[in-house]
């Protein structure tokens, strides 16, 4: 089985306050075959700097339940030494959720440039605040 490019993120949440606006983002993302979740986890602090490393099953039923039909919980990519690094980075009274995906999306090219005998020789994600900075110049100075 071929994998495509594969990233991830770490959101943290002031509070430790989900809001239920990600579970149906990133199951529409799944549903559409864009991406492939591989690895969820979730890392909390509490107010004493306790910390506390959660699968998805950990969490109450409803909102265990829909992150496990996104898949790829457990996937095993997370390890301990991860979340504690994540932990580590969290002010007290918080929480973050860590994701590891595959960019389903980019298969398909990643495919064409190998057979077309190219090699990938960069790839970086260009910050969205520098990117948002340079279409308002952009359109200020047009």
């Amino acid at each position: 089985m071929s994998v495509g490019p594969v990233e991830y993120m770490i959101v943290a949440f002031p509070g430790n306050q989900f809001k239920g606006e990600i579970i149906p983002a990133l199951q529409e993302l799944v549903d559409n075959g864009t991406i492939n979740v591989i690895d969820l986890a979730f890392v909390i602090k509490d107010g004493e700097g306790n910390m506390a490393a959660l699968e998805a099953g950990d969490l109450d039923s409803d909102v265990g339940a829909a992150f496990a039909k996104l898949g790829g919980v457990n996937g095993g990519l997370l390890n301990q030494e991860d979340l504690e690094a994540a932990a580590e980075e969290l002010e007290p009274n918080s929480s973050a959720a860590l994701l590891v995906w595959e960019d389903v999306w980019a298969t398909k090219l990643r495919d064409a440039i190998l057979n077309a005998g190219g090699e990938l020789l960069d790839l970086e994600r260009l910050p969205g605040d520098v990117v948002q900075a340079a279409v308002d110049w952009a359109h200020e100075n047009a």
